[in-house]
């Protein structure tokens, strides 16, 4: 099991969440952090959001073997309330502290294209004055990747409440999906 000691977080994780999927993939997929689920599970993507994301997928006829899955921060960071813990974002800090595994995971992989899974992902690889909502969906280059786009979270289409903006956002995730996957492939 990797081990990692960069930053606090792995002071209260239950373990650290390595990428997952084909060394070989085309398109990876890089998410914020490890969620409750999956900091129990020792996976990427594999609670609520993990589901959002494969509906998605299925929409698309994106194969999960087809695609390499991690996150930009390694740790699940939180905060208790009661028996829950709530999720909350890492600090720029913390991201750098992993930036070395991310750095080495696209240096294994070596996909195509990136796409970053929500704001903190992108700024990872996209830097600090990244804005999402008016650039996801566009072409970027970055230092540890030639092609590079960005789209809302998963988890941004479960917690919208609101029936029209559900749908929108879960359009945007299905669209930026399915341009990075024709750009991985050769489709586009």
């Amino acid at each position: 099991m990797p081990r990692c000691k960069g930053c606090d977080l792995y002071l209260h994780a239950t373990q650290v969440v390595p990428g997952a999927g084909s060394s070989r993939a085309k398109l990876m997929l890089v998410g914020e952090q490890p969620g409750n689920e999956e900091d129990k599970q020792g996976a990427p993507f594999v609670g609520p959001a993990g589901d959002v994301l494969r509906r998605a997928m299925d929409e698309l006829h994106i194969k999960p073997a087809d695609v390499y899955v991690t996150n930009a921060v390694k740790h699940f960071k939180f905060v208790e309330r009661g028996r829950r813990r709530l999720h909350e974002t890492p600090r720029a800090s913390e991201v750098n502290a992993c930036r070395p595994w991310l750095a080495a995971e696209i240096d294994a992989v070596k996909p195509r294209v990136i796409l970053c899974l929500g704001a903190t992902a992108a700024k990872s690889l996209l830097g600090p004055k990244f804005s999402l909502l008016k650039e996801r969906g566009h072409i970027h280059s970055s230092p540890l990747a030639e092609r590079v786009l960005a789209t809302i979270h998963p988890s941004a289409v479960l917690r919208n409440r609101d029936p029209e903006d559900h749908e929108r956002l879960y359009h945007y995730l299905v669209d930026d999906l399915a341009l990075a996957y024709a750009t991985a492939t050769g489709k586009r």
